[in-house]
């Protein structure tokens, strides 16, 4: 016998069951997508860049810290120089001791679209044997760029982020006292031309080169502003085409710059810094089965002096030499099997129960890499 059963419940249900696939739904919109990332971090327009500049000149006002002029001549040859602009004039064959100037290098990024009469910071460094630039004072230097053509004049106050003091034969020193920072220490004077307003297109150059990043850069483009507006013409390049007014192409760049992109799962990489014995993997590396063998070898040379005492009345003399004893030794190690690991915790475990430290596991992956374990590219840095 089988009872009637009531549509009000069954009502409710499928009421509750829309419900939650509206709010699900929604939460997928809100959602971020995964490996997202704007076009403005992924890529830039070639030719929109900063340029390098460089000035040399002379640092006054020091507190008896300057540069030594018996060791660096060319710190008086261009005090001279600059005294004779002025119009004193030192005779020559004088010596002169100069206690509180330091010749100096000046070192300047000039951004695009800098124009005359804009500041930027300069960063001053010593050139001689100047104990301390704290306090010194910028005299006007010119900063040239890579043309040879003055694009900036420096001048003013540095700021030294160190300090140090001496006395009796002991000093104590915090940080670096030989270089320093001017913000806005100097005058763009020269602007310096880019190719946003030329011809009828306009590169974007990929900071890594991919072919997926720049099929999905142009793929943004041509959703957003129409079909063939973009085009990826390898890797790491992608040509737009651009309005002609600069107005418009600065609202083109605009709108484009904030568009999101789907960035692509980058190649496995395993990242090795000799110097200072740091390995950073990425997700992607893998690791496949393996057996290694782990063990540490240690010489150890220790020389003592040895003293020959001629005998009495032979007329001989006292005779130093060195005895060397040498060491070896040679911890075992056993052989630890090494499961595959498909996931970066995986290879992590994997890694960390070899008990190694991070310089010999820099050996140790280049091993696996050898014996075609590790699915991975290994950089040397």
């Amino acid at each position: 016998m089988n009872l009637p059963t009531s549509p009000a419940p069954a009502r409710a249900l499928s009421r509750l069951i829309a419900i939650l696939a509206v709010l699900a739904a929604a939460l997928l919109g809100l959602a971020p997508a995964a490996q997202a990332a704007r076009l403005k971090e992924v890529a830039s327009v070639q030719g929109v860049r900063s340029n390098q500049l460089v000035g040399y000149g002379l640092v006054v006002g020091l507190d008896g810290t300057g540069d030594q002029t018996t060791q660096t001549p060319f710190t008086t040859q261009s005090l001279n120089a600059m005294l004779q602009q002025m119009g004193v004039t030192v005779p020559p064959g004088t010596s002169v001791q100069l206690r509180n100037v330091a010749a100096v290098m000046i070192t300047a990024s000039l951004p695009p679209f800098a124009q005359p009469g804009q500041t930027i910071d300069i960063t001053v460094s010593s050139m001689g044997n100047a104990k301390s630039l704290r306090g010194g004072t910028l005299i006007a230097a010119p900063l040239k760029g890579a043309d040879g053509q003055v694009y900036a004049v420096a001048q003013g106050n540095l700021i030294v982020g160190g300090a140090g003091a001496s006395a009796g034969g002991s000093k104590v020193q915090v940080n670096s006292l030989n270089a320093g920072r001017v913000p806005s220490g100097a005058t763009v004077e020269r602007a310096v031309p880019t190719p946003l307003a030329q011809g009828d297109t306009l590169q974007l150059d990929l900071n890594t080169a991919d072919y997926s990043t720049a099929r999905e850069v142009a793929k943004a483009i041509n959703a957003r502003m129409g079909e063939a507006s973009a085009q990826a013409v390898d890797g790491r390049t992608v040509r737009v085409r651009m309005p002609t007014s600069p107005d418009a192409r600065v609202n083109f760049l605009a709108d484009i710059e904030n568009l999101p992109i789907q960035l692509a799962s980058p190649a496995a990489r395993v990242v090795i810094n000799a110097r200072t014995g740091s390995v950073v993997i990425n997700q992607a590396v893998t690791l496949g089965a393996c057996a290694v063998a782990h063990g540490s070898l240690s010489v150890t040379i220790s020389t003592n002096p040895v003293i020959s005492q001629p005998g009495a009345l032979s007329q001989g003399e006292t005779v130093v030499s060195q005895q060397s004893d040498i060491a070896i030794k040679q911890q075992a190690g056993g052989l630890i099997a090494l499961p595959a690991g498909t996931q970066l915790t995986d290879v992590v475990k994997a890694l960390n129960s070899l008990g190694a430290t991070p310089q010999e596991l820099l050996a140790i992956l280049q091993a696996i890499k050898a014996a075609g374990a590790l699915n991975a590219e290994l950089e040397v840095i």
